[in-house]
């Protein structure tokens, strides 16, 4: 009995070792993945293309394990022996290089700091690994035929490898936990991928002079980028906002504002609720401010409320309306075009 049991053991390890490996290359090609884990042992430059390599490698065992027999699944399981025995090595060095640094093991989601659970996974799945060294059967034809003694080993090992693995806890976490927009990391490729497939960047695609932002800085939900533009021959901002997180279909906001006088020229987007900054723009002059005062106090116009200072436009704002969200002399369904 003993002796099936232990043979069973050794050939769950091939197909587990394969979906392992095939989730963690899943994980590690988002973009998000660039750069974590073990890779912060590299300069900078290299930490991409290191996670890159990593994923190629993970996803060639992972089919290795599966199909090869011969000497050439023997190279492939003593290869992924290899890889966990180093990968023990270098969680250790970053660890202690950055004691808040994450595993990467599974990409952006082993975040978690790198810890006795970590270090004691990878420790057993070394061992694991070597234990599957002169097996005659594939990963495949072990997943093909399984027996009872496969499915309770299985078991027994999924379940130790749940309770060592902080990316569960993670996952957990943020299925059950709605982390508000504000504090929500969301890349700037991202923005920009939602920014230009929207149909207020087509509009004004005509009017900028460079592809890329010349400034992009974050306020709560939205994220700005400023572009430089040409309209009638006159130098403008194209400033749009695009809201982090929420639904595809989230609208895309724009301004375009005359560098020379900062007057916003148009808008584009749909008005909502939501408080949204405006653009950079010089406040009023204090008599120019005193003399709106005065009128609205006589009986006049509304003023306008007081403007409000972007981050990282030091100094300068766009009155906003509070109650359309957008600038008070300009409206997003009847642009100044």
């Amino acid at each position: 009995m003993f002796p099936e049991v232990l043979e069973a053991v050794r050939e769950v390890q091939l197909p587990l070792f394969a979906a392992l490996l095939l989730l963690g290359a899943a994980a590690k090609a988002s973009p998000r993945a660039a750069g974590t884990g073990v890779a912060v042992l590299l300069p900078e430059r290299l930490r991409g293309p290191a996670t890159l390599a990593t994923c190629l490698l993970e996803a060639a065992l992972a089919v290795a394990l599966l199909t090869a027999t011969g000497a050439l699944g023997e190279a492939a399981r003593l290869l992924t022996a290899l890889m966990f025995a180093v990968s023990v090595v270098l969680l250790l060095a970053a660890r202690r290089r950055d004691p808040e640094a994450g595993c990467g093991c599974f990409g952006g989601l082993s975040q978690a700091p790198i810890g006795w659970r970590t270090l004691t996974r990878a420790s057993l799945l070394t061992v694991a690994a070597l234990a599957t060294v002169g097996l005659a059967p594939t990963g495949w034809q072990v997943a093909a035929e399984p027996t009872p003694v496969h499915g309770a080993v299985l078991g027994v090992q999924l379940l130790l490898l749940a309770l060592l693995s902080p990316e569960l806890r993670e996952a957990a976490a943020r299925v059950t936990t709605s982390e508000p927009c504000a504090l929500r990391e969301v890349s700037e490729r991202s923005t920009t991928r939602r920014l230009r497939r929207s149909e207020v960047w087509r509009t004004n695609a005509k009017l900028m002079l460079k592809s890329e932002p010349e400034e992009t800085w974050r306020h709560g939900c939205w994220r700005f980028l400023r572009y430089d533009g040409l309209r009638h021959g006159h130098r403008v901002d194209v400033v749009y906002a695009v809201r982090i997180g929420g639904p595809r279909r989230t609208g895309v906001r724009a301004v375009l504002v005359d560098r020379e006088s900062g007057t916003v020229i148009a808008s584009f987007g749909a008005v909502t609720t939501l408080d949204l900054q405006g653009p950079p723009r010089r406040l009023p002059p204090p008599r120019e401010a005193a003399r709106r005062n005065g009128a609205g106090g006589r009986g006049a116009a509304k003023p306008r409320t007081p403007a409000k200072a972007l981050p990282g436009e030091s100094g300068r704002g766009l009155p906003v309306d509070s109650g359309s969200g957008l600038p008070d002399d300009v409206r997003a369904s009847d642009p100044a075009v």
